[in-house]
């Protein structure tokens, strides 16, 4: 089975501290763990999509990069720059969905390739009626892909993620 992910950025996942990229990371790895996928595709975007890439290669499962266009990280900040270009340089595959610059449809198609590329979609959705989440799930419903809801792991974090402690000093 090759999953893709879709979930939200920091914002609405506890902000942009190590500790809230560390409790993704650890419920993406989780998951991976339990289920092992054959691939993950990540939409390499901050939040969930860099979580589950940083979880895939934790877990030794080929991570497949789906950029929506080149660039996508370059008005980001420097360390987050770093952690991309590292990820990409580890993944099994890197596809660049669209060309040229940012365009914010771009990431809309990048997410439809990604459900239409894999058998299922691992989320990080809590539930909103707008934005790319939003869309995605839609998208993967409308496409009668299987949907996994981490929401309710997320919320309840400390109780379901079983000792990673090795992937802590992995990314």
């Amino acid at each position: 089975m090759r999953i893709c992910g879709t979930g939200h950025r920091p914002d609405k996942l506890g902000g942009y501290t190590k500790q809230a990229a560390q409790r993704l990371r650890r419920i993406a790895t989780a998951w991976i763990e339990e289920n092992k996928p054959d691939a993950v595709v990540s939409g390499m975007a901050l939040g969930w999509d860099t979580a589950l890439a940083k979880a895939a290669i934790i877990s030794g499962v080929p991570l497949i990069a789906a950029v929506p266009f080149k660039g996508q990280e370059s008005r980001w900040p420097a360390e987050s720059q770093d952690t991309f270009n590292k990820l990409l340089s580890v993944a099994k595959e890197i596809v660049y969905v669209s060309d040229g610059g940012y365009a914010a449809w771009k990431m809309q198609v990048r997410n439809r390739w990604m459900v239409d590329n894999t058998d299922a979609v691992l989320a990080l959705y809590n539930g909103d009626l707008s934005g790319g989440t939003y869309n995605c799930v839609t998208y993967a419903s409308e496409k009668q892909k299987q949907i996994f809801n981490l929401w309710g792991q997320y919320a309840i974090h400390d109780q379901w993620v079983p000792r990673l402690q090795e992937a802590e000093q992995v990314c």
